[in-house]
């Protein structure tokens, strides 16, 4: 016997119509958010990967080239303007007294005049040498390298050749900059901060050393010292107290970064060898 099979009849109303419509819409929404946000991405670690290179092209452009050591005394800065870092939000401006209270250190090897002004001419020189500009016509310098073996990290410190600040956020894209404070390998405390792009570039690795680690900055005059460190811990980006010059005429340098959800900083501090 043969049957007939007869289906209920759908009815298309206007409300199935508007809810097939809706799930069209949000459907072509989400694939363009989806879209979007890969481009960024994809745009955010071409980004990154071409400050690692642009940081190591500064680093191995030139070699500093220098037979003498340089063992003038650094003239600390007063009163100097401290720009807070913050890769989330714009810089922050407060006045820092960063007067040091005692006795300058006596040299402990005094150059002749003429050696000086060799010495001068050098520095001179290896200033000139590592000077370049940012697409934007910032000019700058490198004016030390970093070298931190423990986590394989080894960049070229950026400084501004002329500006109200030694770094800017353009050149912190480059490369680690000279913050604040004292010169290389001078008494005082040099200042140095670097991005964590939580990528194994620039300072991202900071966070694992630990007390005692080495940590080598080579200067102008091509003199390298050793620092270890001797304390690490994290603050919140309006507590400044690290980048004081109050080191009771002790050589040391601070490191300074973002943690990984950039809440805080995390700060290194560490001793030349032998102080």
């Amino acid at each position: 016997m043969n049957q007939i099979l007869i289906s209920e009849k759908v009815y298309i109303t206007p409300e199935l119509k508007r809810k097939k419509r809706m799930y069209k819409i949000d459907f072509f929404i989400s694939v363009f958010l989806v879209f979007i946000l890969s481009s960024y991405y994809i745009y955010a670690e071409y980004d990154k990967n071409k400050s690692e290179e642009k940081a190591q092209e500064v680093l191995s452009s030139v070699r500093f080239n220098s037979t003498l050591v340089d063992d003038t005394v650094i003239k600390f800065e007063e009163n100097a303007t401290l720009v807070l870092l913050n890769e989330d939000s714009e810089a922050e401006e407060i006045i820092l007294d960063t007067a040091v209270e005692t006795e300058e250190p006596e040299p402990t090897n005094v150059l002749t005049p003429e050696e000086q002004g060799i010495q001068d001419q050098i520095v001179a020189d290896n200033i000139r040498r590592t000077t370049d500009t940012t697409p934007s016509g910032q000019r700058y310098f490198r004016i030390a390298e970093i070298n931190i073996p423990e986590i394989n990290c080894h960049y070229g410190i950026l400084c501004t050749v002329n500006g109200e600040h030694t770094w800017s956020d353009e050149l912190l894209k480059i490369s680690p900059c000279y913050f604040h404070g004292a010169e290389p390998n001078k008494p005082g405390n040099f200042c140095i901060a670097g991005h964590n792009y939580r990528n194994q570039k620039f300072f991202s690795k900071v966070q694992y050393l630990d007390i005692g680690d080495l940590i080598e900055i080579t200067d102008l005059t091509n003199t390298t010292v050793k620092y270890y460190i001797y304390d690490m811990y994290t603050v919140f980006d309006d507590q400044v107290e690290c980048t004081s010059q109050k080191t009771d005429g002790k050589t040391e340098i601070t490191l300074i970064t973002c943690t990984n959800d950039s809440s805080k900083r995390i700060i290194v501090k560490a001793r030349k060898e032998g102080e």
